[in-house]
């Protein structure tokens, strides 16, 4: 199968939901689980309730016969989801062993490690154009994001743990839509159970090992019900536009253009919780925003190998055609193999 993609119009509309869903679930966490907000800070379990809802979703658009369900089998959507449990989890270590200067880092180091697994998995290559795009993002974010960097043999350990199985997560979904001529939603509705179950059994003792806290002992207030409802709501779109973006894209995509959500927080965050915004968070965003608009470019390029001039004469091109004549490997009309 090859990556979904639709059409450009089609492509935005995954981006932006992506980016508008992504955004809207930091913003909506950051009221629930912040000490002023509503202090749930239960994170894995958290995570338990969205999948739950976006397995819900899928169950009730499958008996609707909205969207087909295709085999796929159960050892592979298993270890897929082990492996993407081992991300959340190891994530949440990560924040809680590490500085946030650190955890910046390693969420940083993503890019680079999903280019090395594409090329180790998949031999994929890329283009100067390609590496220096992503550098420049990268260095443009770290210059946005990354402060005080403190690490212990722990924390180091976990924050390894969470940029490996993350990294291999992106790039699984798009090679288990392909291998299985699956799309992005129905992948995803196979996958939510599973991730759902094992969430919500296991998140409660994770969260208690990061929080030293029990969920039965958190009083639920109206208000926080209503803005886990919306986290879990946020999330069932942020999941799919996921899906759908690897499926379209490839996981190096994801995650330098993602990082523009890395500038939509940062502006927000000015914008509605008086976060300050200095000139090397302003220098680094621009950095991050040309290095993804070089990238884009760079991609779009790599997709049209480069033609002969359309100006050159039938007088020019007289000694290519003679000497392609003379080859005895195959017939080659202009530089277009005849097979």
């Amino acid at each position: 199968m090859e990556k979904e993609k639709k059409s450009p119009v089609s492509d935005v509309g995954a981006w932006g939901m992506n980016i508008v869903s992504s955004v809207g679930i930091i913003m909506a966490n950051k009221q629930l689980m912040s000490p002023n907000g509503f202090a749930f800070g239960f994170a894995t379990t958290l995570t338990g309730f969205h999948f739950s809802v976006t397995a819900l979703v899928g169950l009730v658009s499958n008996a609707t016969g909205y969207s087909a369900s295709k085999h796929v089998p159960l050892w592979e959507l298993v270890w897929f989801s082990l492996v993407a449990n081992a991300s959340i989890t190891g994530m949440n270590l990560s924040l809680m062993l590490n500085s946030v200067g650190f955890y910046q880092i390693s969420k940083l180091s993503m890019i680079p490690v999903v280019c090395v697994m594409e090329w180790i998995l998949h031999r994929k290559h890329f283009s100067r154009e390609v590496k220096i795009a992503v550098a420049v993002v990268v260095v443009g974010v770290g210059i946005c994001t990354v402060t005080d960097v403190k690490v212990n043999a722990k924390g180091f350990l976990c924050a390894c743990v969470a940029i490996l199985c993350t990294s291999l997560q992106q790039i699984s979904i798009g090679s288990l839509q392909k291998k299985y001529s699956i799309g992005s939603f129905e992948l995803l509705s196979k996958t939510a159970p599973i991730q759902a179950l094992s969430l919500l059994v296991l998140g409660p003792f994770v969260d208690y090992f990061l929080t030293g806290k029990l969920l039965s002992d958190y009083k639920l207030s109206t208000g926080a019900f209503f803005f886990i409802l919306l986290s879990c709501s946020l999330a069932v779109f942020c999941n799919i536009s996921q899906y759908l973006c690897i499926g379209r894209f490839s996981a190096v995509s994801f995650q330098v253009l993602g990082h523009m959500k890395t500038v939509c927080v940062l502006t927000l965050g000015w914008l509605l919780f008086d976060s300050q915004l200095t000139f090397k968070n302003l220098l680094g965003m621009a950095l991050a925003v040309l290095g993804m608009i070089v990238y884009s470019w760079a991609v779009e390029a790599e997709k049209h190998p480069k033609v002969l001039p359309s100006h050159l004469s039938e007088e020019d091109l007289k000694p290519l055609k003679e000497g392609v004549a003379e080859s005895p490997l195959k017939d080659v009309v202009i530089g277009e193999s005849k097979v």
